[in-house]
């Protein structure tokens, strides 16, 4: 993960031009010109510490029985973007059905918002979700997630993690693990592929180095937490991809294999972020096509 170290810790200090030119990872063309705008903007799913953490809701067209949900992760390395980037994905996916509920989270902004504060804001707007599943026509127990680059870390231990903070009795009840995961472009072991350069921003996310901390490493290390109750996985990543190796996605398929969980990983010729109209194309489809899968009723 050498390259991605590097850019994540180019982007924690402002001056990573390759972040800023990178377009997030989205639907195909055709999915985003038909009413990409969001049914329901901004709407709140709880306050931490005065910070409003906010979502976007993508209705299906047709309102009939429960139907299910998939929670939409941006990436941007914990630290940029937010949960816009995530609308021609959304927009597919009502249309195809689900309830899409695309979410921001807190980002590390100095030594402000350090892990595991996104996993737990993620968390919660999957419990309220399930809190306010019958106002949004919501099936609560077929909920997905699908997450891109640092956001698809933080999809798969959402198929794999119970929850962390449980101080809201509002949502005491409900659970946060969802019933299927997306994986996109991942980083899935943080203690692996190391070097000194990446090392000093995951040292400042975790709030220590691997010496010191490497308990939180491996916390924040999707393969880590791999059990035969995991969620089915998709996981897609980029032949081409500079930021995140093959090594790394490959590493967890086997282990979900191993633990017996369902899994398909697919291999995309493309980078980190999908650019050609091909590559999103075929990732539209087939995340459209898991989660027909296994977030139907019955599953």
């Amino acid at each position: 993960m050498k390259t991605l170290k590097l850019l994540l810790l180019a982007a924690a200090l402002g001056s990573s031009p390759v972040v800023a030119a990178q377009t997030p990872v989205q639907a195909p063309a055709a999915a985003q010109e038909s009413s990409p705008s969001p049914a329901q903007p901004d709407v709140s799913y709880g306050t931490v510490d005065g910070h409003p953490l906010l979502l976007d809701i993508y209705l299906p067209d047709k309102h009939t029985d429960l139907r299910p949900a998939v929670v939409l992760i941006h990436g941007g390395g914990w630290t940029s973007f937010d949960k816009s980037t995530m609308t021609g994905m959304a927009s597919f996916l009502a249309r195809s059905g689900f309830v899409a509920f695309s979410v921001d989270y807190r980002l590390m902004q100095g030594t402000a918002n350090l892990w595991p504060a996104q996993l737990e804001d993620v968390q919660r707007a999957v419990r309220w979700i399930r809190a306010n599943a019958a106002q949004y026509g919501v099936d609560r127990d077929h909920i997905g997630a699908f997450g891109h680059s640092a956001g698809a870390q933080l999809a798969a231990l959402l198929g794999m993690e119970p929850t962390r903070d449980n101080s809201d009795p509002a949502l005491a009840k409900y659970s946060s693990q969802v019933q299927a995961v997306v994986d996109v472009s991942g980083p899935t072991d943080f203690t692996a592929d190391r070097d000194p350069e990446g090392d000093a921003f995951l040292a400042a996310f975790f709030g220590g180095d691997f010496a010191h901390r490497g308990d939180v490493w491996r916390d924040a290390s999707p393969i880590f937490h791999v059990s035969k109750k995991s969620a089915p996985f998709l996981i897609v990543h980029g032949t081409q991809d500079s930021n995140v190796k093959m090594t790394q996605p490959q590493a967890l398929a086997d282990k979900l294999k191993q633990a017996g969980v369902p899994v398909k990983f697919l291999k995309v010729e493309d980078g980190h972020t999908f650019q050609t109209p091909e590559a999103r194309k075929q990732l539209a489809i087939e995340s459209r096509d898991f989660f027909f899968q296994y977030l139907r009723p019955g599953k």
